[in-house]
């Protein structure tokens, strides 16, 4: 009965939100969601579905806890060094355009930070930077820019007193970096992408989808990429057979589309 109860909410939320439950890995997924339902004193997941329906903030609650924000500013810094030092003007030397996306953005901190990276090299003027992700609640704090004292600790001192605005404890994104991000709501699974992008950040997002939602979507970026682009992933994604994919590794967590 409690399997055919999660069966069902999974339908009735496909349904609902065309988030498909049924694409993440299915123990982590029940395990984060039954702590949220029980916490609010729900019995079955089909009556705690049509709580949600009637309740914008616990329908927040539950996207929040099913994509977990968990983002920070330079995470693995020295990845973060190897796209400022090495790629990003490789691309450069070809385009002063670039065209960008961060993927599963959650509340801002990996686009923010390339925005910097970006600002620092003179091309965030003449960049295109898209940040997506599937909860509004994160994107609401990502556009707002306003950050702990905690969540600022890796930023580099030089960006910290350049990019930010300190007002008590809490850091503010200047407006040019918040001026140089379009951020959009966006389902990966579900949704088309747009095409010819030099670079595309997704970091440790693929972790929770199923094997099969992990091979539909590097399919469906490297086709988003233009040739000789870059996907930059997480430190837990490394991607086994890339040329499937019309990918090559170019270095540690970075491929390059095969052109």
């Amino acid at each position: 009965m409690e399997d055919q109860d999660f069966l069902l909410f999974i339908k009735k939320i496909k349904d609902y939100t065309c988030i498909d439950l049924a694409q993440y890995k299915e123990a982590q997924m029940k395990r984060r969601l039954t702590t949220l339902r029980m916490k609010k004193g729900y019995t079955t997941f089909v009556s705690f579905f049509d709580a949600m329906t009637k309740d914008k903030e616990l329908f927040y609650e539950f996207l929040d806890r099913m994509t977990i924000n968990v983002s920070e500013f330079w995470r693995n810094a020295n990845r973060w060094q190897v796209l400022e030092k090495t790629f990003l003007p490789e691309m450069l030397h070809k385009s002063r355009k670039l065209k960008c996306w961060s993927a599963a953005c959650s509340t801002g901190e990996e686009p923010y930070t390339l925005a910097m990276i970006l600002a620092e090299l003179g091309a965030l003027k003449d960049a295109q930077l898209l940040a997506t992700d599937i909860d509004d609640g994160a994107l609401g704090k990502a556009k707002q820019g306003i950050y702990s004292d905690r969540a600022i600790r890796d930023v580099p001192r030089n960006y910290l007193s350049k990019y930010y605005k300190q007002e008590n404890l809490t850091y503010l994104v200047s407006d040019q970096l918040k001026k140089g991000i379009r951020f959009q709501k966006q389902n990966l699974l579900t949704d088309t992408f747009d095409t010819q992008f030099d670079l595309i950040i997704c970091r440790n997002v693929m972790i929770y989808f199923t094997e099969e939602a992990k091979q539909l979507l590097y399919h469906k970026f490297a086709k988003a990429l233009k040739p000789g682009g870059i996907l930059f992933v997480g430190s837990t994604e490394q991607i086994f057979s890339p040329t499937q994919y019309k990918l090559e590794p170019a270095e540690t967590f970075f491929y390059r589309k095969q052109a």
